[in-house]
């Protein structure tokens, strides 16, 4: 546990980065549960839908707390899933 004041603070707010870091990623996670369940019932527009929405997410996500790079990865590994879906 902290002892002086400054380090109390820096762990409200290494609980409070936390919390919002763990929401933006459940987030992500849901995007793409949408869109896996949009593709195994070969819907392309709910799966369209769902991939923007991932796309939004990643993006979001890669401003606070992703490496960019595996933003990029993500977003291409779901445009590579829908292309193969959908030919």
């Amino acid at each position: 546990m902290p002892r002086t004041k400054s380090a109390k603070r820096a762990l409200r707010k290494a609980l409070r980065r936390k919390a919002l870091n763990d929401w933006r990623r459940n987030l992500i996670k849901k995007a793409v549960k949408e869109f896996k369940k949009a593709i195994e019932n070969k819907n392309k527009e709910e799966a369209e839908k769902a991939l923007r929405e991932i796309y939004k997410q990643v993006d979001k996500a890669a401003k606070r707390f992703l490496h960019k790079n595996t933003a990029a990865r993500l977003k291409s590994k779901y445009a590579e899933i829908f292309n193969r879906s959908f030919k």
